[in-house]
């Protein structure tokens, strides 16, 4: 029971940010080279493992905010199905597995996911309370995720995926920065010190900033000399109109449902959305592999 318990604490749902690592896979047609493949799962397991330490060491450092929080309170250790030793032990059991599995693979993935480590803790610690850098050191996660995805198959990564990821995981913590001060309200700042540094106003003008932002950077990409010499073809603009859709209607569910605070279940849960992504996943493979 406590394992289980332990195991829910990693916030397996979170896993689907792990997804990232596959990019540079898809993105340099490797994906049907089984070995890099395999590579690539090791990678997506070995931040499962590192992430799911990560969220265990944030639950024992916000252990009282989770408690006055509508539903981070149903957490287990915020909850008390778990105690803080069982929670500890599976912080270092997690760490110390993720990181033997790390080393068997590249050395520069090793320190990406070491610096990744590293970042999160800091966040957990310190800097999750400086506004504007908070929601930037979320995104890095995002990012680092596809340097070491790069890093775990020894592929060159386009500077164009990076700037496109770190936008589209910056439109993601704003947003969800959104959907806990309206959840919140007067009890925002006391559950996230920072929150009381934003306003709906002000990340709704980030929010705009960014969004623009995403959609004239993959424009660009799919009509870059890079790209086109790289992939052979000027079809990949065709993924365009998936991507204006996924952004428009991720905004609509933030906006007129009041939802964002957990992109990823949303995602899922969203069947527009996630055919949406399906859509754009299948015409972007037929487009770089056929």
């Amino acid at each position: 029971m406590i394992l289980i318990e332990v195991a829910k604490s990693t916030r397996p749902q979170q896993w689907l940010k792990n997804f990232f690592v596959f990019a540079p896979l898809l993105f340099s047609q490797n994906v049907l080279n089984w070995p890099l493949v395999l590579k690539s799962v090791l990678a997506f397991c070995v931040f499962c493992l590192i992430s799911g330490a990560v969220y265990i060491f944030n639950d024992l450092r916000d252990l009282e905010e989770d408690k006055q929080h509508p539903m981070k309170s149903q957490r287990p250790l915020a909850s008390g199905r778990i105690k803080n030793s069982h929670a500890v032990i599976g912080f270092l059991a997690l760490s110390i597995v993720g990181f033997a599995l790390a080393a068997t693979l590249t050395g520069n993935f090793f320190l990406t996911v070491f610096i990744y480590f590293i970042l999160q803790l800091a966040y957990s610690l310190r800097l999750k309370h400086v506004v504007i850098l908070d929601v930037f050191i979320i995104a890095a996660g995002f990012v680092l995720r596809v340097v070491a995805g790069g890093f775990a198959i020894e592929v060159d990564l386009s500077p164009w995926l990076l700037i496109c990821t770190l936008l589209l995981a910056l439109f993601l913590a704003m947003s969800k920065r959104r959907h806990e001060l309206i959840l919140l309200q007067e009890n925002a700042s006391a559950h996230r010190p920072i929150l009381k540094e934003y306003s709906p106003h002000l990340l709704d003008q980030m929010i705009s900033v960014v969004t623009a932002s995403i959609v004239v950077t993959y424009c660009l990409y799919t009509i870059s000399e890079e790209t086109v010499a790289k992939f052979g073809t000027t079809y990949l603009i065709l993924t365009v109109p998936f991507v204006i859709y996924g952004i428009f209607r991720y905004l609509y569910l933030v906006h007129q449902k009041a939802q964002g605070g957990s992109p990823e279940m949303l995602i899922l849960k969203d069947k527009p959305l996630l055919l949406d992504l399906f859509l754009w996943i299948l015409t972007a493979g037929l487009i770089l592999y056929l």
